[in-house]
């Protein structure tokens, strides 16, 4: 899809239809619409029964003008606009083109309009107009997918066209994690996600890749990730993609993501109606791919080490089981009171590791960890563990300029008591459900150095939903991309 800058609308090219935005309290178009010359009587009668309500839609044909259609689309309040209204209303109104077989857009921008508000209205637009049509057949033939491929921008000023492109930069890294997400679990084993990681390393000078197989995790002793694969047919990896931005400085940020590539949830078994998405149990994983395309594609002047611990929670006679006890790359004793409780082990692992040979200034992790984070807080925004106020703000300020919201939960050490152990160190799982979200970040904690920023953003209610919506048009949303790089950048 092709964004671009108008400055002056009388430059703008011919367009299927004009999307003119209108703020509740005026009740008129932007400045700029007055000298467009378009049947002004026709927009005259649309206004009568339009209350500029966020995100409602009037839909006409018009008589003059370079464009035959036209949408007054709805912004609400001025007095309460906000980057969440915006993304709102130009998401639902790329979803009506769509409806409408619209491919080209000439949109009227509100007048005077800051960067983060451009950036939002580009963002929704981009993320409204995604379609994953991989295992469509029949279904395409009849219904084929259509998105915009051509928008322009009227109002802003030229210097913003920065800005546009490196959205549309970022959406491609974004798109790249919907993508991994969507498809079949079959498509995307370890071995798969490293082919992944290997492709970026080769694409881009400034990323390097670095895959342990299972020989080499046998040598490093990381317990818990050989556990979890042991049922599976598959061997596991550990993938460290690192993207040095900046090389002459040490400070990095590690970014870890779960990668489960099918999760049965082992001997301890899913239910049917818990099982049949779990090809998305690797969705952390996906928004590392993603998160080092972006910054490698933009050339971020910061240094970034990507960890996925990857594996398959599958069932078989060597099947990993409850009750036994498995040694961590830590050293730590990990008695198994629950095979469905596996992200946290793999993750375990993977601190280990990169605190040992890579001595991070931080360290994030992405996973689809836990159930409970749905009901606690739905699918409208992510778990955020934090043990640095500092980081839990920053990575807050990410979350609402980006749209990826985050919710504090939180670490109290309490929590502890409820994974002790009679026969190990510490067990990966309590019993009963209660703050099932709270223990499983209580348990990662045990596996980070005392000394080191650590955030765990647990994803299970947001990387995946269970409804689309215009902003969301696909079950995978691509979540932590864009937050995680919003982040990185801004440090």
């Amino acid at each position: 899809m092709q964004v671009q800058i108008v400055s002056v609308a009388g430059k703008r090219k011919p367009a299927e239809a004009l999307i003119l935005p209108y703020w509740e309290e005026e009740k008129k178009p932007v400045p700029a619409f007055s000298k467009t010359g378009m049947d002004k009587a026709l927009l005259a009668l649309i206004e009568e029964d339009f209350k500029a309500d966020v995100a409602e839609i009037n839909y006409s044909y018009t008589l003059e003008g370079v464009e035959k259609k036209v949408i007054l689309l709805g912004l609400g309040k001025k007095s309460n606009g906000s980057l969440a209204s915006l993304r709102k209303a130009f998401a639902v109104v790329t979803s009506f083109c769509h409806k409408k077989k619209i491919t080209s857009i000439n949109v009227f921008l509100p007048e005077s309009i800051e960067d983060d508000k451009l950036v939002a209205i580009v963002d929704a637009i981009c993320m409204a107009n995604y379609s994953f049509d991989e295992s469509k057949r029949e279904l395409l033939k009849e219904h084929p997918t259509v998105l915009l491929t051509k928008v322009s921008l009227i109002g802003g000023e030229k210097k913003q066209q920065v800005l546009i492109d490196k959205h549309l930069l970022l959406m491609e890294s974004v798109d790249l994690t919907r993508a991994l997400v969507n498809r079949n679990a079959d498509e995307t084993k370890a071995q798969d996600l490293v082919a992944i990681a290997k492709r970026l390393a080769d694409k881009y000078p400034a990323v390097q890749c670095e895959v342990l197989g299972k020989k080499e995790l046998e040598k490093e002793k990381m317990g818990l990730l050989l556990a979890v694969n042991r049922g599976a047919d598959q061997d596991p990896a550990l993938i460290i993609i690192s993207y040095k931005g900046d090389p002459k400085k040490t400070d990095t940020t590690a970014v870890v993501g779960k990668g489960i590539t099918f999760d049965t949830g082992g001997l301890n078994l899913k239910p049917t109606g818990g099982i049949e998405s779990m090809r998305i149990d690797m969705a952390g994983a996906a928004a590392v791919l993603g998160i080092i395309q972006a910054a490698a594609s933009l050339q971020i002047k910061k240094n970034i080490i990507g960890v996925i611990a990857t594996a398959e929670n599958a069932i078989s006679a060597k099947a990993y089981k409850p009750g036994d006890v498995y040694i961590s790359h830590s050293g730590k004793s990990v008695e198994i009171s629950n095979t469905d409780a596996e992200g946290r082990l793999v993750l375990a692992d993977a601190f280990s590791y990169v605190q040992k040979h890579h001595s991070p200034s931080r360290i994030i992790d992405l996973a689809t960890l836990t159930g409970g984070i749905v009901v606690a807080i739905g699918e409208e925004a992510s778990g955020l563990f934090c043990n640095e106020p500092k980081m839990t703000k920053q990575l807050e300020q990410a979350a609402e300029a980006t749209g990826e919201r985050v919710w504090e939960m939180p670490l109290y050490p309490e929590y502890a008591k409820a994974l002790k152990s009679t026969i190990a160190d510490i067990k990966n799982s309590s019993t009963g459900r209660k703050a099932s979200p709270c223990m499983g970040a209580i348990f990662l904690q045990q596996f980070i150095e005392k000394k080191t920023p650590w955030a765990h953003l647990d994803i299970a209610g947001t990387a995946y939903l269970s409804e689309t919506n215009p902003y969301y048009p696909s079950f995978a949303t691509g979540v932590g991309v864009k937050l995680i790089l919003s982040f990185v950048e801004n440090l």
